[in-house]
């Protein structure tokens, strides 16, 4: 499948506004065996030198699948209800055969993450581009999601590589 990478970079894979939640978080802490009292405990995360329990690494990736999201209070759908494009791009892909891989992972935190926050994130494509590599062509399909607090301000900027291997 012949892939436009022009006609890919910058859609929107989505967006969502999050209420960071401590059920959740102290649920995901014990989730990835994160046993930091931090996550669990308000007067451990005072000391700790946080206003509130902070979230652990990598929350924000499941947070907006799982935790604080309520209908009312989401923001217009980006893709206009055809759903992010890395379903498609990938479906297309996969009619070929191979295997769709979780490739690298990156989290920049601007900001803690904490109990109370209120996080709008805004997802896009920035990237997709082949290689060869053992005689296979993978693909790869990158996305950058932003997470800012209620002021604008940037929380988290994660991006997420996903890989075909044909």
């Amino acid at each position: 499948m012949a892939l436009n990478k022009e006609q890919v970079i910058g859609l929107p894979t989505g967006a969502a506004t999050v209420h960071v939640e401590r059920g959740p978080v102290s649920k995901f802490a014990q989730s990835v065996t994160d046993g930091n009292p931090i996550y669990h405990d308000l007067a451990a995360a005072r000391d700790a030198g946080f206003d509130s329990i902070p979230a652990p690494p990598t929350f924000t990736f499941s947070a907006a699948s799982h935790w604080g999201v309520f209908p009312e209070d989401q923001p217009p759908d980006p893709t206009e209800g055809r759903g992010s494009p890395m379903r498609k791009i990938m479906g297309d892909l996969m009619k070929e055969g191979g295997l769709i891989l979780h490739g690298e992972q990156e989290f920049v935190y601007h900001k803690p993450v904490q109990v109370g926050d209120t996080l709008h994130q805004e997802g896009k494509v920035v990237d997709l581009y082949s290689k060869q590599a053992k005689g296979k062509t993978m693909t790869f399909l990158v996305t950058e999601t932003v997470f800012k607090n209620d002021a604008g301000d940037p929380v988290v900027t994660a991006r997420f590589n996903l890989i075909h291997r044909k």
